[in-house]
């Protein structure tokens, strides 16, 4: 019934024909592809593990989302698909997701000095919100773990001190670089943003916003995010979510923000999330800053973490290997909950092998 259309014509009804997959309460799945490749991921993800020393691989969770449909899902130890797992560090890209929407209410600019809105950073006055989205504060912080706690600024704002009110903990922090020349690495910057929200907000709006904004047009049910006494959200560190709800973000990002019909977060938002940050330097992470994600490019094309993944990967990581990975060219979304403790963990290996299981054409 086509017949005689124009060529473009017709590739544009191929096209819109092919409806996209959005989950509803539940994502639709797929059968699991069977195959050696899947066996090798599996082999990898999912090791042996005597976890009497907590040596080697401890995948808690693997979920894989392929064009919006959810084609493979495995569990292990206590966590299951109702289980809200213990995101980490990924809760620094939910508080980069949730600002995306009040940034498209207008409620900050990237270029606007924290300190006009938060007031106990008014000793360092030049901070904007850019700075803080690529950990670029130019505070003088020290992202130690337990391996060396006595001198870890984020120990100290999380358990001792600091775990009052974390953002005023960091605000007195001095400085060792001017803010947004230098790339250092702070969940101090995290926590900062997400008080700098809660100032723009006030203090009853702030405290439903991340479900009334992105939660709930998700979709997201399982969400539970910590607060410090202030009521502030630890944006570093404490938001807890099943991996099928992680997904849902992954998929958001995946599609430029859009959510359905609606546009939920900016595009300028998600580009400013996937722009490596231009004064980050080889060596100084494993990975590339973005606007709080972490990306598989930079400036220098040399620079690839990743190289047996596009470069168009892009992730939201965690202390002990919690991983949301997208790669928007080859239609995945993929959640790893994980207990990693002795750094055996290499993300380009399952991604490697996660893609060579996943990334064929899609059947119909």
């Amino acid at each position: 019934m086509f017949k005689g259309l124009p060529l473009f014509l017709l590739l544009l009804l191929s096209v819109t024909a092919q409806a996209e997959n959005w989950p509803t309460e539940e994502w639709s799945q797929r059968p699991t592809p069977t195959s050696t490749a899947l066996q090798a991921l599996e082999d990898y993800a999912f090791a042996p593990r005597d976890d009497t020393t907590r040596q080697g691989i401890r995948t808690d969770a693997l979920l894989v989302i392929r064009d919006g449909q959810l084609i493979y899902e495995r569990y292990a130890g206590p966590t299951t698909a109702q289980t809200p797992h213990l995101t980490w560090s990924i809760s620094k890209s939910l508080m980069a997701t949730v600002l995306g929407v009040a940034f498209g209410e207008d409620l900050f600019k990237l270029d606007e000095p924290v300190a006009q809105f938060y007031p106990p950073l008014a000793r360092h006055p030049t901070i904007t919100m850019a700075d803080l989205l690529h950990w670029a504060s130019g505070l003088d912080w020290q992202e130690d773990y337990e391996y060396a706690p006595l001198k870890s600024s984020v120990v100290a704002m999380l358990y001792t001190r600091g775990h009052d009110d974390m953002a005023q903990f960091t605000a007195n922090h001095s400085s060792y670089s001017a803010p947004g020349q230098a790339f250092r690495y702070s969940s101090g910057d995290s926590n900062l943003l997400s008080a700098a929200l809660k100032s723009r907000l006030g203090a009853a709006r702030y405290a439903d916003y991340p479900w009334t904004a992105l939660f709930e047009p998700l979709g997201i049910r399982s969400a539970v995010w910590e607060s410090d006494a202030t009521g502030t959200f630890v944006a570093s560190s404490y938001a807890y979510m099943t991996a099928r709800d992680l997904a849902r973000v992954g998929l958001l990002m995946a599609r430029g923000g859009r959510w359905g019909e609606r546009q939920l977060l900016p595009k300028a938002w998600v580009d400013f999330n996937l722009q490596p940050f231009e004064h980050f330097q080889a060596g100084q992470d494993a990975v590339v800053p973005g606007g709080h994600w972490w990306l598989n490019r930079s400036a220098d094309p040399r620079l690839k973490p990743w190289p047996d993944a596009p470069p168009d990967t892009f992730a939201a990581l965690g202390h002990w290997g919690q991983a949301l990975y997208v790669i928007p060219s080859a239609n995945l979304v993929i959640v790893r909950y994980a207990d990693d403790r002795d750094g055996s963990y290499d993300h380009d290996q399952l991604l490697k092998r996660a893609l060579a299981a996943f990334s064929g054409t899609v059947q119909p």
